[in-house]
Formats: structure tokens, C-alpha cells, sequence
């Protein structure tokens, strides 16, 4: 058997994503579940194109449609291996080498598929530890405290890497061994296919090992090498919800850390989420309770926060966001929301713009330095630079079959409590009264007035409600007062409808 020698050079990094993960009790597949908005196989996958592959196989077989369907989509060119009935890692890893090109030659590197705090860094250090050793076969180790479930590294008496007992077919001693197996491993191509030819099944799980691979390696004369790693938590997989929880937590604290170090003022690390896919400007502040997922930018010197959440949303240089919630929403520079408005997908607010509080938007484009400050549904319109929407201001976008646009000019004022009738247009440099129901266009300077003529009526409370507490402080105020004159005959029209 060969040892491979030479500068290192990473010919393929086979994922193992082929397990069931029963301990999950979900529908889901263990490794769609996810953590700082990535799948588990989606953090695998990352770390490994880190390291910068040649080819990259995922071994898939419980759920293998939905697992294939998402590791294409979130990464088109990694090749989908599918494990058959013969259980076990070994086996997986052999499937993965039959879609692999025959002559593959050089550093095959293997990890799992449930092991998201795998960094590419460490896959980038044990692929050079093991080309400069010139080992047939190296394994990252990590020493734990308690290594219950996982494999124990058998060393020789000059302390090397015998091999790898399992849990399970471990003897008291061995289990009483604290260094453990990762399940991530570096082979030479040739070394990985010769040995795994050579492993059988005969053990107390009937499965064909990986394991069993680095004692034939070595019995063959190939150097078999540790790459022990102090960050325990890239050891570690996930089985269950409460390990999904931990690392999760983990996760997230080594990502705020990180934009910690980076520039960013975060009040309360222990109340702020920030996906892996985040990213934001120096001298951003992200104030308690907020959550930054998904794909959202956050620029310099913005305000975000606090009680806040932002999905793929992009926050321009110096905005402010104040407990809102904004999905595929753009807020411009110097803008600012909240507090309690929901910004739905399609909002885009321009330059120091406003959406101010209790406002929901929906495709609603609004231009620089515009304001929607309270109180306002704006589904489906386009509001010009510089116009104001009053309170209370309803976009009535949808007549019951089919959704309309509205649009409203550069400058123009909506007075508070209108309802907009769409589809509509209210022209640059326009005005719509306070209480209108608006359903006809607004030219260019005029004002809109659509409402019903106001009417006092002298006597109705005395009438209707006598006796009431409301009668009794009417008359006491007209007793105190001179007759006041009603309206029945006021000259205020009604706006064409």
C-alpha cells in the first residue's frame, strides 16, 4: 500500500448525510434541521468547500429526495451519492468513491453531514498535517470528559493510532478512553479504496465501519496519524433537539462574538440571534432582543433594535429600526421604522424616508425622504419623494378578486383617516382632505375633498337619550353657555366620488 506524499492538494470531501437520526422524533431529516439559518448539511457543506475540493460528494439514503433536492439547491455542482442496504459509514463512504471520477488520486478528506461547527480552517490543518506526515490515513481527535457514544482512539505503545473501537464493541477499558473519534477523517484516494474493499461487517451493529479503514492502513504499513483539535464543539454532532439547542446557542455566541470583534456594538449577546449569513457595517448598534436571519445587511453606524427581527432584508448606512419586523425589505440610508410596524415583502423606503409606527407595507415603494409616520396600511402603491401620509391612511388594494396599485406623487399630502380606493393616482404636488374616500385620480395641484357634508343636530341627545349621564352633562353645559349655532346649513361640498 502507498503513503502519499507531496504538497497538499484536496481531491474530494465526502459528506455523510445518509442517517435517519430516529433521536430527532421529526419528520424533517436530521440534517434539514437548522441552526444560524443554515441546514446541519448546509454548515457541513460550507466548511468543506472551504477547503477548496476538487469534487464534493453527499452520501444521502433517509428521506434522500428532499436531502438531494436541498443539497442541490445549495450547491448545484456537489455530486449526490446514494448508500444502499448494506449499513454503515464505511459503506457510505465506498458509495460516495463509485460517483466519484475512478482515477481519483490524492487527499480524500470525510466528515458528517450533523457536524455544523466544523470550521473549513480545521479541514484546511488536517489536510496539510496529513500530507507533510505522509500518513495513509489521519483522523481528528479531541479529548472529552465524557466521550460516551463516540469512538475511542486505540493508540500503540510509541503513541500512535492504532485504531478505532466503537462504543458499543468497546471493552470496559476502552471505554474508560477519553480521547475520541470525530468521524472526520483525511485518506489517500488509493489507501481508502484498497482498505474499505478489505472491511467487512462482523461486529455488534452488523455495519460496514470507516473505522476499520486506518487498522488496515496500518497493518498494510501506512502511517496513521491524530490531528487532535482543543475546540470540542467542532466535534460535535447532533442527535437530538437538545444537542440542535446547544449548538445552536454556540453558534450564535461565536457569531456575535465575531461582529463583536469586527466594529459592532451588540448591548445583549445573550438576546440577539444573527444568522451565519449576516452581515453588518462597523459601528452598527444591535440593541436587546433583536434577531438579524437570513441573508440581511446591516450598514455602518445603523441602529437595529431593540425587540426586533429582520429576515433577508437590507438596512442602508445610518437607518434606524425600532421593534419591527421586515421580510425581504430594503430601508435606505439614513431612513428609519418603527416602533411596532410590519415591513412585508417589496418594501423598499428610500433616503430618509419614514415608516413610523403601527404601519404595515406590502410592495410598497417609497421614495427619498417620504413619510407614512403612523398608523397606515400601504399595500401595493408607489409614494413620491417627499410626500406625507397622514395617520389612519388606508391603500385599499384589493377588490375582492384581484390586487391594484396606487400611486402617489413627489410632494403630495394625504390628510389623516383616507382610504384610497385603488387603483389610483394622486398626481405630483397634490392634497387629499383628512376623512376622504378617494376613487377618482387627483390632477396636479388640486386638492381632493371626499367625504359626506357634516350636520349638527340641535336637541338629538334630549331626544334619544334622556336620562342618560350624557344628557345630564349637555344640559349643564348649555346652562353655562350661550346657544351655540349648529351646521345644518354649513356650505362644506362633497368631493366627486
Amino acid at each position: 500500500m502507498n503513503v502519499p506524499h507531496g504538497t497538499p492538494r484536496l481531491a474530494a470531501v465526502i459528506v455523510l448525510a445518509a442517517g435517519e437520526g430516529t433521536r430527532m422524533k421529526s419528520s424533517t431529516p436530521k440534517v434539514l434541521h437548522r441552526i444560524g439559518g443554515r441546514t446541519l448539511v448546509g454548515h457541513a457543506i460550507a466548511a468543506a468547500r472551504a477547503a477548496q475540493p476538487e469534487h464534493l460528494a453527499v452520501v444521502v439514503r433517509h428521506e434522500r429526495d428532499l436531502v438531494a433536492a436541498h443539497v442541490t439547491e445549495v450547491d448545484a455542482s456537489a455530486v449526490i451519492a446514494d448508500q444502499d442496504e448494506v449499513k454503515g459509514t464505511g459503506r457510505a463512504t465506498e458509495c460516495a468513491l463509485d460517483v466519484l471520477p475512478a482515477d481519483l488520486d490524492g487527499t480524500v478528506l470525510v466528515t458528517y453531514g450533523d457536524v455544523p461547527l466544523l470550521a473549513g480552517d480545521t479541514l484546511v490543518s488536517l489536510l496539510a498535517e496529513h500530507v507533510g506526515s505522509g500518513s495513509a490515513a489521519t483522523v481528528i481527535t479531541a479529548h472529552l470528559s465524557d466521550p460516551t457514544g463516540y469512538g475511542r482512539i486505540l493508540r500503540d505503545a510509541d503513541g500512535g493510532v492504532e485504531g478505532i473501537v466503537e462504543q458499543k464493541d468497546a471493552t470496559d477499558e476502552q471505554r474508560a478512553i477519553t480521547e475520541i473519534n470525530s468521524g472526520i477523517y483525511a485518506f489517500d484516494a488509493a489507501v481508502l479504496r484498497e482498505a474499505l474493499a478489505k472491511v467487512g461487517t462482523d461486529n455488534a451493529q452488523g455495519e460496514k465501519y470507516l473505522t476499520d479503514v486506518l487498522a488496515i492502513a496500518r497493518g498494510a504499513g501506512g502511517r496513521v496519524s491524530a490531528h487532535l483539535i482543543e475546540d470540542l464543539w467542532q466535534t460535535e454532532g447532533v442527535n437530538d433537539r437538545v444537542q440542535l439547542a446547544r449548538l445552536g446557542k454556540e453558534l450564535n455566541r461565536r457569531t456575535t462574538e465575531r461582529w463583536m470583534r469586527e466594529g459592532v456594538t451588540i448591548i445583549d449577546p445573550d438576546t440577539t440571534w444573527i444568522d451565519t449569513d449576516v452581515t453588518i457595517g462597523r459601528d452598527a448598534t444591535v440593541l436587546p432582543g433583536t434577531q438579524l436571519l437570513g441573508a440581511t445587511t446591516i450598514g455602518a453606524r445603523a441602529v437595529i433594535g431593540p425587540d426586533s427581527t429582520l429576515t433577508d432584508t437590507e438596512v442602508g448606512e445610518d437607518a434606524e429600526v425600532k421593534r419591527t419586523e421586515a421580510v425581504l425589505a430594503v430601508i435606505g440610508a439614513g431612513a428609519t421604522v418603527g416602533p411596532f410596524s410590519y415591513l412585508r415583502p417589496g418594501t423598499e423606503l428610500g433616503a430618509k424616508g419614514k415608516i413610523g409606527g403601527f404601519v404595515e407595507t406590502k410592495n410598497a415603494k417609497i421614495a427619498d425622504g417620504a413619510k407614512v409616520p403612523h398608523l397606515t396600511y400601504a399595500g401595493d402603491v408607489t409614494i413620491g419623494e417627499g410626500a406625507n401620509i397622514g395617520a389612519g391612511t388606508i391603500f385599499a388594494n384589493y377588490d375582492g378578486v384581484a390586487k391594484h396599485h396606487t400611486t402617489i406623487g413627489r410632494h403630495s399630502f394625504v390628510g389623516s383617516n383616507s382610504v384610497l380606493v385603488a387603483p389610483v393616482t394622486i398626481a405630483d404636488g397634490a392634497y387629499v382632505g383628512a376623512g376622504s374616500a378617494v376613487t377618482g385620480d387627483v390632477e396636479p395641484g388640486q386638492i381632493s375633498v371626499a367625504r359626506g357634508r357634516q350636520r349638527n343636530i340641535d336637541g338629538w341627545v334630549a331626544r334619544a337619550r334622556a336620562g342618560t349621564k350624557t344628557d345630564a352633562a349637555a344640559k349643564a353645559a348649555q346652562d353655562a353657555q350661550a346657544p351655540t349655532r349648529h351646521t345644518d346649513n354649513s356650505t362644506e361640498g362633497q368631493g366627486q366620488a
